[in-house]
């Protein structure tokens, strides 16, 4: 059983439009809801791929009862802890002219107590799981070690952790040594402090995050491919040529497939691979958080991948 950690999910309304004019009138030609939030996403493709999963986080409203309804239609087990705010929605607007644009809401407030009920509920579903993923932004009135505090609780029952966040709760998150971390460049440079210019620099970041103890980081680099440094050392992949419809829900694919890769023992040239091809895959698309699973086989043949060599000295 693999559980995923929701804190701040959303419906996500994908719409389509010729292009998108600030300050003006602007008529959708289609629009689609669906189950979203990166925890959800990254549950929505391990489903796809007949994984068992249990979904938890915090929802609430009608917005929270339609999510619900809708994973659960799915076949995963659903494990939230209801709010009394209601559940935010994500727009995400898909113009022909190639530009993607998301405005997202910030989220409800939760209370001292539903955040202590999530608590409970964690712990008592960590006995039933092998890995737990900690996905996406989080609500108000969350602490900023958060991700760090869960971490900690799974590591206690000897579980493995995949953290894919951002800002202070990533760089809190960090600390806590989660077993896999998917942080993009623009993510490393916040922890860091400063830009990563180069391969260089995307090998400082490899190196960081080995050093406070994560077993696998996977650095995201947008269509430029994905970094991996692990145990058996630092590897680059590069994607092959897709049309790309809408990259939302990319770095998602990526999460899942590291999983699934995780669970199934493979080896990390080839958890890259794999990672890469069913991102690829995603990117081709509309629907966000959605792999085309026969596309994304093809694709695995045409990820490039090469062995990365430290400067001497600055070992992994």
């Amino acid at each position: 059983m693999i559980l995923t950690v929701t804190l701040n999910p959303a419906v996500d309304k994908t719409y389509q439009t010729g292009e998108l004019f600030c300050g003006r009138v602007n008529r959708m030609r289609s629009m689609t809801n669906i189950a979203g939030g990166k925890g959800i996403n990254v549950s929505r493709i391990l489903r796809q791929y007949g994984c068992e999963v249990t979904a938890t986080g915090f929802l609430g409203g009608f917005s929270g009862e339609w999510i619900e309804k809708e994973l659960l239609r799915t076949g995963m087990r659903c494990e939230f802890v209801p709010i009394g705010q209601e559940t935010r929605s994500s727009m995400n607007v898909v113009a022909d002219n190639g530009y993607v644009t998301e405005i997202l809401e910030p989220g409800p407030e939760i209370t001292e107590k539903e955040l202590e009920a999530f608590f409970v509920r964690f712990d008592r579903l960590l006995a039933d799981c092998g890995i737990v993923v900690l996905s996406g932004s989080v609500p108000r009135g969350v602490p900023e070690d958060i991700y760090a505090r869960l971490i900690r609780r799974a590591q206690a029952q000897g579980k493995e952790t995949v953290l894919d966040t951002s800002g202070e709760f990533l760089r809190e998150g960090i600390k806590a040594a989660p077993t896999v971390i998917k942080p993009n460049r623009k993510e490393m440079e916040y922890v860091i402090g400063h830009r990563l210019n180069g391969r260089e620099g995307l090998m400082e970041a490899a190196a960081y995050l080995r050093g406070n103890g994560v077993h696998l980081a996977a650095v995201s680099l947008g269509n430029r491919g994905l970094l991996m440094a692990g145990e058996e050392g630092l590897f680059y992949a590069r994607p092959p040529r897709v049309r790309t419809l809408n990259t939302v829900g990319c770095g998602d694919c990526v999460v899942a497939s590291l999983v699934m890769s995780r669970i199934a023992d493979a080896g990390e040239e080839e958890m890259l691979r794999r990672a890469v091809a069913l991102s690829a895959a995603s990117a081709s698309c509309l629907e966000s958080g959605r792999v085309p699973m026969e596309l994304a086989e093809e694709l695995y043949g045409q990820v490039t991948v090469e062995r990365l060599e430290l400067p001497e000295g600055e070992g992994l």
